[in-house]
């Protein structure tokens, strides 16, 4: 039963919820309490953004629940939070949708609810997954732990973020494809001053590595440890998933697999099918 209780104290800057409008419920890992910033208080302005980590007495505070050690505003996810990552990686991805990604990347923090992702396979499962022939150094991190970040470069102008889930070895990851920027605006808008508005600061993968700063140097980090500069917090309970379609731009035989999985947000991308490649003698080839 989901927990109806609200129960919230301020400690240097940070809130503890418990409660079910929070998305802080009962889980299949038992329950979980998710500490949340001070600024994402019902009811709270936002504060402005501060570079790094947030400092103060409370950052050190440590405090046991249910069995887990909270520490500087982090559940310890060793083995609760990363089992929720291990399992067939189309059931696993739906459950990032409205969880936390924190990057503390200089020159500010900033942090965004996820609200689409798509799910890729492991070796000889998934035609559209960059793991489905072999191994490579590029791919490398797919094939680690669930819960550390797959970073890659593509188009040779962009990065693109995804988190890893299943069983060491299983080389399946879950692209993030959009969120919405709920602290750190002022830093997401001027690494994004082209963005129509805060609801397009992280809209697609290549604006969302932009907003958060993510580079190549993150590629294969454990994004459940506290020291990270780049932070994943699951939800108890995950939003409902909207959407479900193919993924976008993914042709061939993979082109039809409906492992798109996006929540009723305005920041999600817009949907858009892989163009078929034209023979020549074909209309516009």
């Amino acid at each position: 039963m989901p927990l109806r209780k609200c129960l919230h104290g301020v400690t240097g800057g940070l809130v503890l919820f418990m409660c079910h409008m929070c998305h802080v419920c009962d889980s299949d890992a038992g329950e979980i309490w998710e500490i949340m910033p001070f600024d994402e208080h019902p009811g709270r302005p936002a504060r402005d953004a501060r570079p790094g980590p947030r400092a103060g007495s409370g950052a050190q505070m440590s405090a046991r629940i249910t069995g887990m050690v909270v520490q500087t505003g982090v559940v310890s996810a060793d083995p609760v939070m990363r089992r929720r990552l291990i399992g067939s990686v189309d059931r696993v991805a739906p459950r990032l949708l409205g969880a936390r990604l924190i990057s503390c990347a200089a020159p500010g923090r900033v942090v965004l609810r996820i609200v689409e992702v798509e799910a890729y396979g492991g070796t000889g499962e998934d035609p559209g997954s960059h793991a489905f022939r072999r191994q490579t150094p590029r791919n490398a991190s797919m094939f680690g732990p669930a819960g550390h970040a797959y970073i890659y470069f593509t188009y040779g102008m962009h990065w693109c973020f995804n988190v890893v889930v299943g069983p060491v070895g299983s080389a399946s990851a879950v692209l993030v494809r959009a969120g919405y920027v709920v602290d750190g605006q002022e830093v997401a808008r001027a690494r994004r001053p082209s963005a129509a508005s805060d609801l397009d600061l992280a809209r697609g993968p290549a604006r969302l590595t932009k907003a958060l700063g993510i580079e190549g140097d993150l590629d294969g980090v454990d994004l459940f440890d506290p020291e990270s500069h780049l932070q994943l917090h699951l939800l108890g309970r995950p939003w409902a998933v909207a959407q479900v379609t193919a993924r976008t731009g993914v042709a061939g035989a993979g082109a039809a697999t409906p492992w798109r999985f996006a929540a009723d947000h305005p920041s999600v991308s817009p949907y858009r099918a892989a163009q078929p490649r034209r023979r020549e003698g074909q209309p516009g080839g």
